[in-house]
């Protein structure tokens, strides 16, 4: 039974494992604000359409909690997609990858100065390990490399750190279905990007699609919006729910692997110091979600820690932060 559950997150994470080169493709013919924007209009549609149909128009109310909703949904949507895509412009999408699966430990270190839950000294230590392991995959292990890490780096540590506010938030709508909690702040997200993109168009910082360079991005999109964005988000939702959210967040260690393996598969031939990385930071990460899950004796009467938000599925693909 178990194993027939676990089949929901394996096929999430290897949507959204194949999801960063199946984007790359498409930056050759579309700016990664308008191709982030187009991909989120319709996904949105697609988001709106489901939640209407499942809990009815009085879902799409915020009940006096529209600012929140606008901001989770900037920093989560917009700021996490638009970022990544624009790092794509300056990184492998293996680079990328691993950036991404450090959000459940990234969420950790938010949750120190936000709600005052300091995380462990291991879970501490675990963060810097897995950035070992991303500098020695992005450096090729050369001191000379570091200018490397350079523009994409730092776009991909925003985004990480903006999704990781956004998975944190998650926790502050327990009233809220899944599927509310995703389609609202995907609205919000949307309109952003559409205002970000409409500005960009006007000021010539990018250019408006022509119809023919949408046409031959259509594969991505579609991809994009209907595996990554849609029925991943309904897998991994039911694993979720099947596994528990521990369990299941185990699996998106799995995305950098399943982008690496696409990434050679196209002709991509890593050296083996970052494969040493990869596994250096996917162990990390392994460790960290392991370390995250067990709680120590209670030795006193005191209440126990709060759960981390990391036992929440704090996953790379926006449409699928999983509220309580």
């Amino acid at each position: 039974m178990r194993f027939r559950s676990a089949a929901f997150p394996i096929f999430a994470v290897l949507s959204w494992g194949v999801m960063f080169p199946v984007l790359a493709s498409a930056l050759t013919r579309v700016d990664a604000l308008n191709l982030t924007t187009t991909r989120y209009v319709l996904a949105t549609a697609v988001l709106v359409a489901l939640l209407l149909a499942r809990e009815g128009l009085a879902a799409l109310a915020t009940r006096g909690r529209a600012a929140e909703v606008w901001l989770l949904g900037a920093l989560g949507f917009a700021g996490f997609n638009t970022l990544t895509n624009l790092a794509l412009g300056h990184a492998t999408p293996q680079q990328i990858a691993l950036f991404g699966a450090t959000v459940p430990l990234i969420t950790q270190l938010v949750r120190w100065p936000r709600d005052g839950v300091r995380p462990r000294p291991a879970l501490l230590g675990l963060a810097l390990v897995a950035l070992v392991g991303v500098g020695l995959v992005i450096t090729r292990g050369r001191l000379d490399g570091l200018g490397q890490f350079g523009v994409g780096g730092l776009l991909m540590l925003g985004a990480v750190i903006g999704w990781a506010f956004y998975t944190h938030g998650a926790s502050r709508f327990p009233e809220w279905s899944a599927l509310r909690y995703t389609t609202l702040t995907a609205v919000t997200g949307m309109l952003a990007m559409l205002a970000a993109s409409a500005v960009a168009d006007l000021t010539g910082l990018q250019h408006a699609p022509a119809a023919a360079d949408l046409v031959a991005v259509a594969p991505q999109l579609a991809y994009a919006v209907l595996i990554a964005a849609v029925l991943a988000v309904l897998a991994w939702n039911t694993g979720v729910r099947r596994l528990g959210p521990a369990d299941a967040a185990l699996f998106m260690n799995l995305v950098p692997v399943v982008t690496f393996a696409v990434q050679i598969l196209r002709g991509y031939r890593p050296v083996a110091i970052e494969l040493v990385g990869a596994g250096l930071t996917i162990a990390a990460l392994v460790a960290a979600n392991l370390v995250t899950r067990t709680r120590p004796a209670a030795v006193t009467t005191t209440a126990p820690e709060p759960l981390a938000v990391v036992d929440r599925p704090a996953v790379v693909e926006p449409a699928a932060v999983v509220g309580r």
